[in-house]
């Protein structure tokens, strides 16, 4: 498995910064006064219960969300700039599902990206047996990394991550995740929302905590691996 080659240009700045960042649907808030940051080379894991406000968190880094308050500059751009701009910048996104094209060939989703087919496979090299078959043929794991795969290969200087592990055997979950630090070791920027707490912590520069909108513990991989258990209160219902 190979690193990505640090996108051209990089300096090692913020890739993505956000603060006092208020977003949600139709005037509600879902997230309040957010303050975070991402640097190129980094992997920045977003935890929380159900509802807390992660998916909320990506969409609106991702441009799909315009924010309500605060402020946000991703890849250099600005809250009025939607995904579209920012993919053209570096952006890849991955969101909660399958983001494959079911009735197409793995080659025929790979031939969808930004980037060569083939450099897909540099991260992935188990799936060439198998790109013949329409994705919808592909197990769960093969999917996602078809998926995960198609966004590398067009080497993104960020990587937004929802979900990555939803309904995957453990042994994929740290697949994906073993590939998603090797992007972040060649230079991306990785922002991974996960339910696999103890796995995400593991490959995690840093992560924060968020709980009814609000991130209530942030730290390094390694202070919220030591702070486990008041993680854990923060999934349960009705806990602050």
């Amino acid at each position: 498995m190979n690193a990505i080659s640090p996108p051209a240009g990089d300096t090692g700045a913020s890739v993505v910064r956000a603060m006092g960042l208020s977003s949600g649907y139709a005037g509600t808030p879902a997230v309040q006064d957010i303050d975070l940051a991402v640097h190129a080379g980094e992997v920045v894991v977003l935890l929380g219960a159900n509802g807390a406000g992660k998916s909320t968190t990506l969409l609106t880094l991702a441009g799909e969300l315009t924010p309500m308050a605060g402020s946000v500059e991703v890849l250099g751009l600005g809250a009025r700039r939607g995904l579209d701009y920012r993919a053209r910048r570096g952006l890849g996104y991955l969101t909660e599902g399958r983001c494959v094209f079911m009735e197409l060939t793995g080659w025929e989703n790979l031939r969808l990206g930004r980037g060569p087919a083939e450099r897909a496979l540099e991260f992935f090299p188990e799936l060439e047996p198998h790109l013949a078959k329409r994705a919808g043929l592909l197990s769960g794991g093969q999917q996602q990394m078809l998926a995960l795969g198609r966004i590398l290969a067009a080497r993104p200087r960020l990587v937004l991550a929802d979900e990555l592990s939803l309904g995957l055997a453990p042994i994929i979950v740290r697949r994906l995740l073993a590939v998603l630090r090797a992007a972040a070791d060649g230079g991306t920027a990785v922002v991974l929302v996960e339910q696999h707490v103890h796995q995400a912590l593991g490959i995690a520069d840093r992560g924060y905590v968020l709980h009814r909108g609000r991130v209530v513990m942030s730290g390094s991989g390694a202070e919220l691996r030591a702070r486990a258990s008041e993680i854990a209160a923060h999934y349960i219902s009705g806990e602050a």
